[in-house]
């Protein structure tokens, strides 16, 4: 199954479309806040609140459940930035899930602590790690969780740029 996971899109509507385009076929869609819209703007996501979310009545967290798998979704901002993540998997373990996804660091990463996946999808406006927007692809396959980032296209249209 795959997942789409995008985080802090800050009102850029036009890259949470560009997604949902490139992936309509995708068993669901998460993302893990500071979307910056109205909450009836894209039903499709489980979104959770994030620290520029404050207009807008976002769940703190959420937990989806796929397959064998226990999705824990927060934004983060919750959390220290040096302990952030054992502090996430801590918080998963407590919520019996297995997968974290979440955002705010603007940075994507992959990895595993104490057993529990923690994946940051990176942002979908202004990253900090230097390779552009991006946003992560989640595929299920029973016990097996493959992780890909893909990153938006550079446009130089005024009405349609991502980076």
């Amino acid at each position: 199954m795959k997942i789409v996971v995008v985080s802090d899109s800050h009102g850029r509507d036009d890259a949470l479309e560009y997604v949902l385009q490139q992936h309509g076929d995708a068993y669901a869609y998460i993302h893990c806040g500071d979307i910056d819209a109205d909450p009836g703007a894209f039903p499709r996501f489980v979104t959770v609140g994030g620290n520029n979310d404050i207009f807008y009545d976002y769940p703190d967290e959420q937990i989806l459940s796929i397959g064998t798998h226990r999705i824990f979704i927060v934004h983060s901002h919750q959390f220290m930035y040096s302990r952030r993540s054992q502090q996430l998997a801590d918080a998963a373990k407590e919520r019996s899930c297995d997968i974290v996804c979440y955002g705010h660091t603007h940075i994507a990463a992959d990895e595993t602590v104490d057993g529990i996946r923690l994946i940051n999808p990176g942002s979908l406006w202004r990253s900090r790690d230097g390779r552009g927007p991006s946003y992560a692809l989640l595929n299920i396959d029973g016990d097996t969780v493959d992780v890909q980032f893909e990153f938006l296209p550079q446009k130089q249209k005024k009405s349609k740029f991502f980076w």
